[in-house]
């Protein structure tokens, strides 16, 4: 009986760079289509981390979701071509504080160094329905293989819902200034995340880091009259608050008066509240679940900020890869991949509705 999917690639850093962005949870839900693999992780229905494999990734890519003899009820969605099902990691989850580079999720544990290194081949096989997912990774006639068990997802699970028709920010820029600013903003640890964007009065978009033992501060992400300004800091005191603007060159210069109304650093900014908000954006999240897109961050070219009208935050990657580089590593913030394939990855998280929510779950985490 032919399985109902197998796909292969030359370069298992492909899979193991986009899988490691999401690996915050110890299950993932898996969709196979004629165009590739989605998965997806999310934790306490606030927080979901999306993944998509191309299937240009594979050099071969085979999806047969109704084998000979295979049980027909529950393959997925037979009419749209598609397998679905979910994946479970048996090891114990580290509950630790996340870090700027994440746990390893499940769907990417078989890819641990040194398997990584050059010219390694990567086999994903799922043959039919209830059977594990075979990850095996052959170099020199060794070959290397992890099954995942696998069960029948949850008819309730749901995407974290972002209303595409009701954008009210979005906000693109590059991924390294997001990364650096949530980074300075994690050195207080905070408990709060706030974003605040406007299109016509300072600061046009900034984000604060609140709730924690320590002052809150702020990252501004403003313009300076030379316009290389690449963001603003500020540490808030209960005295008084004090800003800073840092250059390309590293250096830091008292806080100069914008020649524009969008941060030097944006390539796109759009800000359109409604009227019932008033002209400015304002929403809160928790700090501990945006932390766990740092991977992402670090990881990616671009980030596409948005936000709807109910309040839930996209953050969408773009990750570049390197085909001309034999480990398939992301190229870096900014520059071009020469004929590399280009990925997403996609954050979403539920708002706060305000910080006494947040300080709830604080205290639930604590217990």
């Amino acid at each position: 009986m032919d399985p109902c999917f197998v796909g292969v690639t030359n370069n298992a850093h492909h899979l193991y760079t986009l899988l490691s962005c999401i690996g915050f949870a110890s299950k993932a839900t898996v969709q196979i289509t004629a165009e590739g693999l989605r998965f997806s992780v999310e934790e306490g229905r606030v927080i979901q981390g999306l993944a998509f494999l191309d299937k240009s990734l594979f050099t071969s890519y085979i999806l047969n979701p109704q084998p000979d003899g295979g049980d027909q009820q529950n393959l997925g969605n037979e009419e749209n071509n598609e397998i679905i099902f979910g994946i479970n990691d048996l090891s114990e989850h580290n509950g630790a504080r996340d870090t700027s580079i994440p746990q390893t999720n499940p769907a990417s544990s078989a890819f641990s160094a040194p398997s990584l290194l050059m010219d390694r081949s990567c086999t994903l096989q799922y043959s039919y329905h209830g059977a594990p997912l075979s990850i095996a990774i052959t170099e020199s006639g060794i070959k290397t293989t992890c099954e995942l068990v696998t069960y029948e997802p949850d008819g309730n699970e749901a995407d974290v819902p972002l209303q595409r028709d009701a954008i009210i920010m979005k906000i693109i820029m590059r991924s390294a200034w997001l990364h650096n600013a949530i980074a300075e903003l994690d050195s207080s640890n905070p408990t709060i995340l706030k974003i605040s964007a406007c299109a016509n009065k300072e600061p046009y978009f900034s984000l604060s880091g609140a709730g924690g033992p320590f002052s809150e501060s702020t990252v501004e992400f403003s313009v300076d009259q030379h316009n290389e300004i690449v963001g603003g800091a500020g540490q808030a005191t209960q005295a008084s608050s004090t800003h800073k603007v840092l250059t390309q060159d590293g250096s830091s210069r008292n806080r100069a008066t914008r020649t524009k109304n969008a941060p030097t650093v944006t390539e796109t900014f759009l800000v359109s509240p409604p009227r019932s908000m008033g002209e400015r954006i304002r929403q809160n999240y928790r700090f501990a679940l945006v932390r766990k897109a740092a991977r992402a961050m670090l990881v990616a070219n671009k980030v596409s900020i948005r936000g709807d009208i109910q309040g839930v935050l996209s953050l969408q990657f773009m990750v570049e890869l390197d085909d001309s580089h034999p480990s398939g590593r992301p190229v870096g913030a900014g520059v071009k991949a020469p004929g590399g394939p280009v990925c997403f990855v996609d954050f979403r998280f539920v708002p706060l509705l305000d910080e006494e929510d947040a300080d709830m779950d604080l205290r639930v985490d604590e217990d």
